[in-house]
């Protein structure tokens, strides 16, 4: 199963060969490049996979991906730390 997380674009960057972004996951700030979305703008939410921005999604849409994947995570550190079930 491959996984894509959106994260909100805070800067872009030409670079060679590919454009390049630093892109907000809630926090935690990584390098991604642009190469699929070269029309992806600074405050644009973008969905990332192993490092490529791979779409451009609505404000929206990418907040609601990050509430359920917020819960998901929330469920999971629950099971491992062995509480209700």
């Amino acid at each position: 199963m491959c996984l894509a997380i959106p994260g909100r674009l805070e800067s872009v960057e030409p670079a060679d060969p590919f454009p390049v972004g630093t892109a907000d996951f809630g926090g935690v700030r990584k390098q991604v490049c642009l190469a699929f979305v070269p029309e992806a703008a600074v405050g644009d939410y973008v969905l990332v996979h192993v490092g490529f921005a791979i779409g451009v999604i609505d404000e929206q849409e990418a907040l609601r991906t990050l509430t359920v994947l917020r819960a998901m995570g929330d469920v999971i550190e629950t099971e491992l730390a062995g509480g209700p079930s």
